[in-house]
């Protein structure tokens, strides 16, 4: 794989699907044990209890997604979001760094795949333009930067 080659993935299958928050792997974050990084990232999102331990408990990850996505906005925590004309600023973001990360430091393995990836650009193939490249390939792409920013500091600690 050279530098200029791009990993693209989209949920939990294929080659690259490890990549994907959907995923099933322990991720421990807080003191909390989780079935997926999905259900680690979308517990941090409602304001009550117990709701973030229906979505902890969720059967799936895509469960877990489901039901982050579809929190009435005053069931979310405050900032969640951050300012519409900076959304990297918000709580999700500073949360999704937090659980990806813990996904590649608990999981040798993954660390290990995330690390096989070279330099290579990640892009997320989902629709969604925060998180992925959205429809027209013109998203932020945030769950690949994140990834690479990961990758970037498990190298650096590399022997």
């Amino acid at each position: 794989m050279t530098e200029t080659e791009a990993v693209r993935f989209y949920r939990a299958v294929g080659p690259y699907g490890f990549l994907s928050n959907l995923h099933r792997c322990r991720v421990e974050l807080d003191g909390v044990e989780f079935s997926s990084a999905e259900h680690a990232y979308q517990y941090g999102k409602p304001k009550t209890p117990p709701v973030r331990e229906w979505i902890r408990a969720a059967p799936l990850p895509r469960h877990a997604a489901l039901a982050g996505h579809h929190l009435s906005t005053y069931d979310v925590v405050e900032g969640w979001s951050g300012p519409t004309d900076a959304p990297w600023k918000g709580a999700k973001v500073e949360r999704m760094e937090r659980v990806v990360e813990a996904k590649f430091r608990q999981n040798a393995d993954l660390a290990a795949k995330l690390l096989a990836t070279g330099r290579t650009q990640l892009i997320e193939e989902s629709p969604d333009g925060f998180w992925g490249e959205g429809r027209w390939a013109n998203g932020h792409n945030m769950l690949g930067h994140i990834l690479m920013g990961v990758r970037d500091k498990l190298r650096a600690e590399e022997p």
